[in-house]
């Protein structure tokens, strides 16, 4: 069967909302976004959300690592939601979605 989610550039967005007891939870997040500042991919922060732009395999690992950054910070428990547009034949980009509101 033919791989179609690998060969475009598609947009992943992470809402990652870490919990715990001691430490402040935008803190947490805070380190959750170098994760992906520090990945090299094209990334835009919102309010809920952080999206990015890139190949499928390499922005799934981005959000496993998001995750581990969490817990290596103090999370207890992290809920992680994720949203994934891809496109048949085509890349999906920051730019076409937001790129007329710059």
């Amino acid at each position: 069967m033919k791989d179609y989610i690998n060969e475009n550039t598609v947009n992943i967005a992470v809402q990652v909302l870490p919990v715990s007891k001691t430490k402040d939870s935008y803190d947490l997040v805070d380190k959750a976004i170098e994760i992906i500042q520090n990945s090299g991919v094209k990334y835009i922060v919102t309010p809920f959300e952080t999206v990015m732009e890139g190949k499928y395999p390499e922005l799934m690992n981005i959000v496993k690592d998001v995750q581990n950054a969490c817990y290596l910070a103090g999370s207890e428990k992290v809920m992680c939601y994720v949203k994934i547009q891809s496109v048949l034949n085509n890349d999906v980009t920051i730019d076409d979605k937001v790129g007329k509101y710059k």
